[in-house]
C-alpha cells in the first residue's frame, strides 16, 4: 500500500482544497491529512482563521479523497508523522515550492500545481466569501506580498496587471496566478479587491479607478502626493460603499499597535517629543536614487517615520521644515523634517546614502519608550524612567516581513470589522499625504519648479 501525506488549516473549504485533495489521493493508496489547530496556526503566522477545528475536520472528510484525518499541533511534526505512519509521498500545494524539500530524506515530496481558478461557490452563502485579490505592480514588495498572502485565510490572489505585459506574464507564471493583462478593465472584471504596488505617482489614478469600479483598494504608501487627492478616494471609496486602506505596514503590527497603546496610556506622562530614524545604504542606478521628480529618502521611508507622529502628536501640527542633502540629480539622499505642534515636537530622518541609527524615541513628562532599530518592524521596546533600575520590557511577535497583518486587517474590514480601522484612519492618511504634499512643492521649488 502506497501511502501519501498532506497538510493544511483547509479554512472556508473550497475548490482549491477538494482538487488538492483529489491529487493527492490520486498519488497512492492511502491518504492521510493533517489538519492544523488553531494554536498551531496562530504560532506559525496563520491569520484570520474563520472555521473552527472541527469543522475544517468534517470538510475534509466529506471531500470523500481521505482515509485517514490527524491533528497537526507543533512544529516538527511532519518529520514524525512520516516515520510513524511510514509514508511513501508528502504532497503539498505548489504555492510552497521549495520550502518542504528537507523531507526528501525521509520519502517522495510532490508539490501539486494550484487551481488557478478559485470560486468561492462553496462559501458563497457563508458568513466570510474569500476576497479574490489582484495585484497591481509586479516589483519587490509585491513579490513578498503574494508569498505573505498564504499566511491569511479568506484571500486568493488570483490577476496580476502591469502595463508591460512580459513583467505580468513572469509574475503570473512564478506565482501560479490565474491570469495576467496589461489591459486594467479586463483586470479589474473578476477580482473583488487590489492591491497597489506600483511607483509611488501612479498609487492615485490606480486607487480611484479600481474604487470608482468598486472594488476594494489596500494601496502601498504613499496612498497619494497631496491631501486633496487622498481625501478624493476615500470619498470615492465611501459613495461606493469599498474599503480603502493604506499599506504602512508598520501600522498593523502586532507590536507597534501595543507600544501606540502603552505610550498613550499614560505611562510615560504627557508625550512632548517623537523622534524616528529609517536609512539603507541604496546600491546606485535603482529607482530610488535615479527618480528626480518621485524618488529620494523622504516619499520611500517618509511615511514609516511620520507615523509614529501623527499616531502620537496628531494631525494638527503648527508647521513643518524640511532639510536635504541632495545627490547630483536632486534626489534627496539623506532629509529631516521638523514638525512643530502646540505642545511638542517631532524629527523625521529618513537617508539613502546617509546611515544612521535606526530607532523610535517618544519622550514624555516621566518617561520615555526606546524602540531599537528596525523599529518599523516592531518586534520589542522599553519604557524607561527618571529611575535607570526601572525599565519595563516589552517583546511582541513579527512573522514574515510583516506584510500579513496588513492583508489581514483589509480582509476583517471588508468583512465588516470595522473595530480593525482604528490602526490607520482615513483622516491619518490624509494628514501624512499633506505632509507629502509640503515636502514635493518645496521640492518643486528646489528644482526650478516644475516635476
Amino acid at each position: 500500500m502506497k501511502k501519501v501525506i498532506t497538510y493544511g488549516s483547509f479554512d472556508l473549504f473550497h475548490e482549491g482544497h477538494y482538487n488538492l485533495l483529489k491529487r493527492a489521493k490520486a498519488l497512492g493508496d492511502y491518504l492521510i491529512v493533517g489538519v492544523t489547530t488553531e494554536q498551531y496556526d496562530e504560532a506559525r503566522g496563520k491569520l484570520n482563521i474563520i472555521d473552527s477545528l472541527e469543522e475544517r475536520i468534517e470538510n475534509v472528510r466529506d471531500s470523500g479523497f481521505v482515509d485517514q484525518v490527524i491533528v497537526e499541533d507543533h512544529l516538527g511534526q511532519k518529520v514524525e508523522d512520516i516515520q510513524k505512519y511510514d509514508i511513501d509521498v508528502f504532497a503539498i500545494g505548489s504555492d510552497w515550492e521549495g520550502k518542504f524539500d528537507y523531507l526528501k530524506d525521509l520519502c517522495e515530496v510532490v508539490y501539486l500545481p494550484r487551481t488557478k481558478h478559485v470560486s468561492s461557490t462553496l462559501i458563497r452563502t457563508r458568513r466570510h466569501p474569500i476576497v479574490r485579490l489582484g495585484i497591481i505592480g509586479t516589483g519587490r514588495i509585491a513579490r513578498r506580498f503574494v508569498d505573505e498572502s498564504k499566511f491569511v485565510s479568506g484571500v486568493s490572489p488570483g490577476a496580476v496587471y502591469n502595463p508591460h505585459i512580459s513583467s505580468a506574464e513572469n509574475f503570473c507564471t512564478r506565482f501560479h496566478l490565474e491570469s495576467f493583462t496589461d489591459d486594467f478593465d479586463v483586470f479589474v472584471k473578476n477580482i473583488d479587491a487590489v492591491y497597489i504596488a506600483s511607483p509611488h505617482e501612479t498609487h492615485y489614478d490606480y486607487a480611484k479607478r479600481a474604487l470608482q469600479q468598486k472594488k476594494h483598494v489596500l494601496c502601498e504608501k504613499p496612498l497619494a502626493f497631496s491631501a486633496g487627492e487622498a481625501r478624493e478616494l476615500f470619498d470615492i471609496a465611501e459613495e461606493n460603499g469599498v474599503v480603502l486602506m493604506e499599506a504602512i505596514k508598520t501600522a498593523y503590527c502586532p507590536g507597534f499597535v501595543q507600544m501606540v497603546s502603552i505610550a498613550r496610556s499614560g505611562i510615560i506622562g504627557a508625550i512632548r517629543d517623537v523622534e524616528s530614524c529609517f536609512t539603507r545604504l541604496i546600491p546606485p542606478g535603482t529607482r530610488e536614487t535615479t527618480d528626480a521628480a518621485y524618488g529620494g529618502s523622504f516619499t520611500e521611508y517618509g511615511s514609516y517615520t511620520l507615523l509614529p507622529m501623527i499616531k502620537l502628536l496628531g494631525k494638527d501640527f503648527e508647521d513643518i521644515r524640511f532639510e536635504s542633502l541632495l545627490a547630483e540629480n536632486g534626489v534627496d539622499i539623506y532629509t529631516k523634517a521638523f514638525l512643530r505642534y502646540k505642545n511638542g515636537f517631532a524629527l523625521s530622518k529618513t537617508g539613502l546614502g546617509v546611515k544612521s541609527e535606526g530607532q523610535l524615541l517618544i519622550s514624555g513628562t516621566q518617561g520615555y519608550i526606546l524602540a531599537p532599530s528596525p523599529w518599523w518592524l516592531t518586534k520589542g521596546f522599553e519604557v524607561r524612567y527618571e529611575n535607570p533600575n526601572k525599565i519595563d520590557r516589552y517583546v511582541s511577535t513579527f512573522l514574515g516581513s510583516g506584510l500579513r497583518y496588513e492583508l489581514s486587517d483589509f480582509v476583517h474590514i471588508i468583512n465588516g470589522n470595522e473595530n480593525r480601522a482604528f490602526k490607520l484612519t482615513a483622516g491619518e492618511s490624509v494628514a501624512l499625504a499633506r505632509i507629502m504634499e509640503r515636502f514635493m512643492q518645496e521640492r518643486g521649488k528646489r528644482n526650478g519648479g516644475s516635476l
